[in-house]
């Protein structure tokens, strides 16, 4: 019994270092699904009143296209987390293939599907370069989710849809 209690202390502690080192590494597998960050009382903001876009030069793709991916922001920000998702199933999609300085890949259902920070320097504009799966999967839209701090935060920000 006292061993159990042991272990469960251990795991709680171990879990709450993490989650206070998780944001300035980029963030968690845990934020793959629902791109929300999880560090504590962080808020969520309005996407409207959000100073971060997600553009791309390109209004369609085919299988295997390279496609330039641009994030413009007004304000400074430290961390992101950039995905690309089918329009119909809401699916994470395609590998990024080029990313900027302070940034990394992580493995959210395959290798690189998904770009996050690596550190916590101040960040404004960021180009990236998502190729696509090599089957038609369809129309996609390239979604962020930006922490300005460690209280403020913008989910799921979405490009226009870039269609097959």
């Amino acid at each position: 019994r006292a061993h159990s209690a042991i272990v469960g202390w251990a795991c709680t502690t171990l879990c709450l270092v993490s989650y206070a080192a998780a944001f300035s590494h980029g963030a968690s597998l845990s934020a793959c699904t629902d791109m929300m960050p999880r560090h504590l009382r962080a808020q969520l903001h309005s996407p409207r009143n959000n100073y971060v876009t997600v553009h791309t030069n390109m209004s369609f793709y085919f299988p295997g296209d390279k496609v330039p991916v641009t994030v413009r922001s007004t304000r400074d920000f430290m961390g992101f987390l950039l995905q690309a998702r089918k329009v119909s199933n809401d699916e994470i999609a395609g590998t990024f293939i080029f990313i900027p300085p302070g940034s990394k890949l992580m493995t959210c259902f395959e290798d690189g599907d998904t770009v996050t920070h690596s550190d916590k320097s101040l960040k404004r504009n960021l180009s990236f370069v998502w190729k696509a799966p090599d089957q038609p999967i369809g129309d996609i839209k390239f979604f962020i989710s930006i922490v300005q701090s460690y209280f403020v935060y913008w989910a799921k920000i979405e490009s226009v849809i870039v269609a097959q």
